[in-house]
């Protein structure tokens, strides 16, 4: 294209506006000089085959040579005129988000939850098989645990751990089963491939990772359906062990709970996080780490911190009911999505977005220019 006056169309998965592709696609295109001409928001093809395949598509129209009409930007059947498109396809400067370690505000560290690297001995008894144990084993029942992945999470199915850290040896060989389940991780972790892995055989009694937080802690699962408007998460107790199928956040306030439960907070996510076919995949390096935190006043947080505890009151009249249930959007209870609209509007009024702003699209180009603000010389 350089020197020409070429013009090229791709039509496209959406993989390629989304996640860690856009730093690794875009910003090389963007220092040769390419730019974004006109495009077409995510939209879903359906293929005519009698089973149907749906693909999520973009297209995306691209040059170096000077633009000699206004660019377009196509979402949902309407067309906009625009200054620039960036690599999301959102009408904004040319905002790279990349990995980062550390968040860009000031808010508490998110980490994943603990990864067992077991084989399956240590973390997957069903309460069938856990019970059958305690019942021929009395004393082991205070070594098992709820056990949380993102599905036990969002689905509330019973799933035990053995959650033997601390616990004497005599113990252990005293009740066969569990024993057995340490003996079958050592050997395990000694038939990897892995120098790591084997290293790990040298404690077979505990989980390969740990980050098991000692006070409740806020729980974010890493996959979610994209036919959520809001991607669940909740607080759970610190005897409720998370798996690294999660991603956690110890000691939030109700205040970090309400922001990242907010319109604001999944405009970010539906943005610049990766997915799984269509779903998100939610990740602390891109996503977490580089959302720009608006600085309330100490009334705003206050109203905040109270449209928060109404969405955890509102899900407290449905005891019988898992997180899944709650968040269809088919069949979610009206006061529930009442308090998430409430939420939203007390978020989006710390941020100064409310009453300015009419679309998702427009509310992303505000927090990337917030995270230029933020990464200026960093």
């Amino acid at each position: 294209m350089a020197g020409t006056t070429i013009r090229t169309t791709l039509v496209s998965t959406n993989s390629i506006t989304q996640g860690e592709q856009v730093a690794i696609l875009w910003k090389t295109l963007f220092e040769k000089g390419v730019h974004i001409d006109f495009a077409h928001r995510t939209f879903r093809w359906d293929s005519e085959a009698t089973i149907k395949a749906h693909v999520h598509c973009v297209i995306v129209g691209f040059s170096i040579a000077a633009n000699t009409a206004p660019k377009r930007l196509f979402d949902n059947g309407f067309e906009k005129f625009v200054k620039n498109i960036n690599g999301y396809l959102v009408e904004a400067d040319d905002v790279i988000i990349s990995k980062r370690k550390q968040p860009i505000s000031i808010v508490p560290r998110m980490d994943f939850g603990s990864m067992p690297n077991d084989g399956g001995f240590l973390s997957d008894f069903s309460s069938d098989e856990k019970n059958e144990i305690v019942k021929n084993y009395p004393n082991a029942e205070p070594l098992f645990k709820r056990f949380v992945g993102a599905t036990e999470f969002l689905h509330n199915k019973e799933r035990w751990c053995l959650w033997l850290q601390g616990v004497s040896p005599k113990i252990i060989n005293a009740i066969p089963p569990i024993y057995e389940a340490v003996q079958n991780v050592r050997k395990t972790r000694i038939e990897s491939n892995r120098a790591g892995t084997k290293k790990l055989a040298e404690t077979p009694t505990l989980f390969g990772e740990i980050r098991q937080p000692s006070h409740s802690y806020l729980i974010i699962p890493c996959h979610s359906s994209e036919n959520r408007k809001y991607i669940p998460i909740g607080y759970v107790d610190s005897n409720i062990i998370c798996s690294n199928a999660n991603m956690i956040v110890p000691n939030a306030s109700l205040y970090i709970f309400g922001v990242l439960l907010s319109n604001v907070h999944m405009a970010w996510i539906r943005t610049v996080c990766g997915r799984i076919k269509s779903d998100y995949r939610y990740s602390k390096e891109v996503v977490y780490n580089n959302f720009p935190w608006c600085i309330p006043t100490n009334e705003q947080k206050a109203k905040i911190e109270q449209t928060a505890q109404m969405i955890l009151d509102a899900r407290a009249k449905y005891p019988d009911c898992s997180l899944a249930d709650l968040y269809d959007e088919t069949t979610m209870p009206p006061e529930l999505r009442k308090a998430h609209q409430q939420n939203d509007k007390a978020v989006m009024q710390a941020y100064g977005f409310w009453g300015k702003l009419n679309t998702e699209s427009e509310c992303v180009a505000e927090l990337m220019k917030m995270y230029q603000k933020l990464t200026e010389g960093k």
